[in-house]
């Protein structure tokens, strides 16, 4: 299908050790209820925003154990299930959630493959194609956690292993003790803490699959700078910050998250939004990175 009815074909494509996927994919955190606990307002609107996400080509949708917590991959295997061949699904491990906004890192190897053993349960597959560290504990040797992961790819539960809100100094770690091919890092056009983690994995080859991409705050103001450039090119200012984000880096695999289906397709036909080497470095002008 053309670009035109699948758009997040147009963002290009990675290939995560031996998956290739469209850069562009779809985050599932937001599908769950408010603070991300519980059910969501409008479940139904939810199913759809999966299966309206995979018509529109997304083939990469992450989610987590916490989201929910269980909820988020529960909606997928009810709305996706039996997956397309080329649908590549990514979950997490190591937070726990005590309460609605609440995030506790639990990194213990048994609490990691706990978890995935009943991720695996809930999205009714025998194989998790990527399989990433939610965040290291501080109380747990990032080794212990990370040697978790090497024993559930011994054990065929795993395809593939990532971290996520990791340095530098803990990626190193954890690829000093199994392969890993991403790192799942807090990065947007507003909060670019982790630009010295982006440029590793640019150099390195790993994917960096930015969470909280589209957060623009009041740089989206009436009148603002993106709200100027958006009116120029007659996008929303969201498709600016995915467009920004997808032109940054090749290895920069966005993950915008939604509830609602008309926000799911102004997000995906970000990846039609073509900047100008002008527009994307006075975009990068912005904030200061780092």
């Amino acid at each position: 299908m053309s670009a035109a009815t699948r758009p997040a074909h147009a963002s290009g494509t990675f290939t995560l050790g031996d998956l290739t996927v469209h850069r562009l994919g779809f985050g599932a955190m937001r599908i769950t209820g408010e603070g991300i606990w519980g059910p969501p307002a409008n479940h139904d609107e939810a199913i759809r925003v999966l299966r309206r996400a995979v018509d529109l080509g997304v083939d990469l949708i992450d989610t987590a154990d916490s989201y929910g917590p269980e909820i988020s991959e529960e909606l997928i295997h009810e709305a996706l299930y039996p997956y397309p061949e080329s649908l590549v699904i990514a979950t997490k491990a190591g937070l726990t959630r005590p309460a609605p906004g609440a995030w506790v890192p639990v990194g213990r190897a048994e609490y990691l493959k706990q978890q995935c053993e009943l991720s695996l349960r809930r999205l009714g597959v025998e194989r998790i194609d990527l399989f990433q560290l939610h965040r290291p504990d501080p109380k747990v040797p990032l080794a212990e956690s990370v040697g978790a992961l090497v024993e559930l790819r011994e054990e065929g539960k795993i395809r593939h292993a990532g971290v996520s809100n990791c340095s530098i100094e803990q990626i190193e770690e954890a690829r000093g003790i199994t392969e890993i091919v991403s790192v799942q890092n807090l990065y947007n056009l507003v909060k670019r803490d982790a630009e010295a983690e982006l440029d590793y994995c640019d150099r390195e080859g790993l994917a960096f699959i930015p969470w909280n991409p589209i957060a623009i705050g009041e740089l989206a103001r009436p009148g603002g700078p993106l709200d100027d450039l958006a009116r120029t090119k007659g996008v929303p200012p969201s498709q600016l910050a995915l467009a920004w984000l997808l032109r940054r880096s090749p290895v920069t695999l966005p993950i915008p998250g939604t509830s609602r289906v008309s926000h799911l397709e102004d997000n995906l036909h970000a990846a039609q939004v073509e900047l100008t080497d002008e527009e994307f470095d006075a975009m990068s002008s912005l904030t200061p990175a780092g």
